[in-house]
């Protein structure tokens, strides 16, 4: 499976901030890549996009991602942020892809949101 690089190390991951991440298209149809050990199920892909779509409905009921449930905190345009304990989800949707990253406790929100979100804007910058 494709593991996006930047200076030989996995972009999400790679960074330290961010445990465990995947790559799917925007339908939701294609894994395009994923973190070894990370299976975001058929059934949590749809239920991530259905939320760009219907987002009461996981603000309400929270969402479920690699077999967790999570507490939706906020959904911003293209993004999702959720919560489960003091680790957490970001979730963000660029022209072609959707990403999914995982960050531990010890890591703050807004430094694993900030290495999601420049990703999206370098995919969407690029068309993706």
């Amino acid at each position: 499976m494709l593991t996006p690089v930047r200076h030989g190390k996995p972009i999400l991951v790679g960074t330290g901030k961010l445990t465990r991440a995947a790559i799917f298209n925007k339908e939701g149809t294609s894994v395009w890549a994923s973190s070894p050990g990370f299976t975001v199920t058929p059934a949590e892909i749809k239920e991530i996009v259905s939320a760009y779509n219907d987002g009461e409905k996981v603000l309400s009921s929270g969402m479920h991602v690699g077999g967790e449930r999570y507490v939706v905190l906020k959904i911003v345009d293209r993004s999702i942020y959720c919560k489960k304990g003091k680790e957490g989800l970001c979730i963000v949707k660029t022209t072609q892809a959707i990403l999914v990253a995982h960050y531990p406790e010890m890591v703050q929100p807004g430094e694993a949101t900030k290495i999601v979100e420049e990703l999206a804007d370098y995919l969407v910058s690029v068309g993706y």
